[in-house]
């Protein structure tokens, strides 16, 4: 079998976020949809690559929700880069060989540790497997419905589920996933 050419370089502006969640001033790019055609799937994944020559290690494509992807750009690439917000930069990217292991947010961390069930599941999983609960999670748009999910998670993990049932990590199909919205 042939190995499939996975490395995509294009020319991207810089956006600034209408709406930064964090306050911080960071940037994105939304990815050609013929880049993100080459990706491994659809949902978060992991490159490696360049913006402006310099390089970057393992950072996580976000779904679009537009059968594309959309990457986080902080100030510290930036000013390497010499890229700022509204400039058209050049990158190249390849998704990472194996996905880097997942930061489990401490409250679904301390649910996992109460249900010893449920925890021996999680690690039986997959990385990947591991990064769509996370994201099922972290996704929920109130702390009541992140803390179902969390329940829901350790519930369906002690049974044996390996992986979110129903949940579409690109956004395509729900709607729940996509790109900030961009400052004017």
């Amino acid at each position: 079998m042939a190995n499939k050419d996975t490395r995509s370089q294009f020319s991207a502006r810089l956006l600034r976020p209408k709406k930064p969640a964090d306050g911080e001033e960071w940037a994105f790019v939304v990815l050609p949809k013929d880049a993100s055609a080459k990706l491994p799937r659809r949902g978060r994944t992991s490159v490696d690559g360049t913006l402006n020559g310099k390089g970057f290690k393992a950072l996580l494509l976000e779904p679009d929700g537009q059968k594309s992807h959309w990457l986080r750009i902080d100030p510290k690439l930036q000013r390497a880069a010499n890229a700022t917000p509204g400039d058209v930069a050049e990158l190249e990217i390849t998704p990472v060989a194996q996905e880097p292991e997942p930061e489990v947010p401490a409250d679904l961390r301390e649910a996992l540790k109460t249900s010893p069930e449920a925890l021996a599941t999680w690690e039986a999983t997959t990385t990947l497997a591991r990064v769509d609960w996370i994201h099922w999670v972290v996704t929920a748009k109130q702390a009541k419905t992140r803390a179902k999910r969390i329940n829901d998670a350790c519930d369906k993990l002690a049974s044996g589920e390996k992986r979110v049932c129903c949940f579409d990590p690109s956004g395509f199909y729900s709607k729940a996933l996509k790109a900030p919205e961009a400052e004017a």
